[in-house]
């Protein structure tokens, strides 16, 4: 059996905006966290929802049509095919879960590598 994992202490071990680490995998898909901070990109996902999920700070999940604010503890997803684009003002962080292997730009030539801590 594995040992509990501390979402404090992952975050703890890098710097990086916009650039989730896995931290589990359970049914083909990826638990990751991710500091982020200023604006995402526009884009979607056409195949999956997008999960958001802030640990801590705030969030926007701006939406072409209105704009979704998310506190520490609050959750938001994403439909598939629907064009958002998240925006911190201070860092935040968040836990994300999503297909493993989706990119997290919607397009795998733009997106972040993906990182396993």
């Amino acid at each position: 059996m594995a040992d509990a994992i501390n979402l404090a202490a992952r975050l703890a071990t890098f710097d990086e905006k916009w650039s989730p680490r896995t931290i589990a995998s359970f049914n083909g898909h990826d638990v990751m966290v991710v500091k982020v901070e200023g604006r995402f990109t526009w884009h979607s996902h056409a195949d999956t929802d997008d999960f958001f999920l802030v640990i801590s700070g705030e969030i926007d999940i701006q939406l072409r049509d209105d704009t979704v604010t998310l506190k520490a503890g609050e959750i938001f997803v994403v439909p598939r095919g629907v064009e958002h684009c998240p925006f911190a003002r201070t860092e935040a962080h968040l836990m994300l879960i999503e297909p493993t292997g989706t990119p997290n730009t919607g397009n795998a030539d733009t997106a972040a590598d993906r990182k396993v801590i």
